[in-house]
């Protein structure tokens, strides 16, 4: 790309990220539309450094499937998921009773409804690590103090609380994830997604290139399908763009037989330039 086009590309709203993440790069660029167009390897701190063990044994694992199961039995131990009262959990609080709560039920929850409580989780956990700002949850988030943006605050607290370090079990999910992205295919560095929705205007649209071209800001976290026939069944209009591996926090394949009948990838926000049907 010459520095002409670079110039021309839309910028990261000031209102969509801050300043201080705990990843590789500055949400500035990650969620740029260049990032987009030219992606590096995001590094949450300190995962691969503190979990190097897992990852070393994983290169010695030629079977996908046998690298699943020592992924799961690794979360197990490290975060004593059988043993939550080694781990310090309460079990005598009444009113949250949060012990079961982990990187699962995580995916199921949101699965089921990406606007609860896990989803309130899951777009919390990608604010603090890469940065980016929460555009949605049960309607829009533009202001700090509405209705939605209050009900998120106390969602992802609610998620958080009498948990066993879940948003660690997130790090170690998104550092499996790209392992694998990047050992099971690793020529490729985009992924042609769609994503049904009723309305673009549900959208921030940062700018519009050419008809039916747009660049949109998406919300911090998103659920994308890899067949256009199934992304329509969740709206009116069908849109489709290049994600980059380095933002898929998870796909179907990841952990077979977990989320039985999902097909979606979550993928990390941002703007993106997208195709509309």
């Amino acid at each position: 790309m010459n520095s002409s086009n670079q110039q021309n590309l839309p910028l990261l709203p000031p209102f969509a990220y801050r300043s201080i993440n705990r990843c590789s790069l500055p949400a500035a660029i990650l969620g740029s539309l260049e990032f987009q167009q030219h992606p590096a390897a995001l590094l949450i701190d300190g995962v691969q450094e503190f979990h190097s063990e897992l990852f070393n044994t994983l290169q010695t694992m030629d079977d996908p499937d046998d690298r699943v199961e020592h992924f799961k039995e690794y979360m197990r131990s490290c975060f004593l998921l059988d043993h939550l009262d080694e781990a310090g959990y309460v079990s005598d609080h009444k009113r949250y009773q949060r012990g079961k709560a982990n990187y699962l039920r995580l995916l199921r929850g949101w699965m089921f409804n990406a606007s609860g409580t896990e989803g309130a989780v899951l777009k919390s956990w990608v604010t603090s690590r890469f940065g980016l700002l929460p555009r949605n949850h049960l309607g829009p988030l533009h202001d700090y103090d509405s209705h939605n943006y209050q009900a998120y605050l106390a969602g992802y607290a609610q998620g958080l609380y009498n948990t066993n370090a879940l948003e660690a079990q997130l790090d170690l999910l998104y550092g499996f994830c790209q392992y694998e992205l990047q050992r099971r295919f690793p020529d490729t560095s985009h992924w042609r997604l769609y994503r049904g929705v009723n309305r673009l205007q549900d959208h921030d649209v940062l700018a519009q290139p050419e008809q039916r071209e747009y660049v949109l800001l998406l919300n911090n976290l998103n659920s994308f399908s890899h067949s256009s026939e199934h992304a329509e069944s969740f709206g009116d209009y069908v849109f489709h763009t290049q994600v980059p591996s380095a933002k898929i926090l998870f796909f179907p394949e990841l952990l077979p037989g977990i989320l039985k009948g999902e097909r979606e990838y979550l993928v990390i926000g941002g703007a993106y330039r997208v195709s509309l049907r």
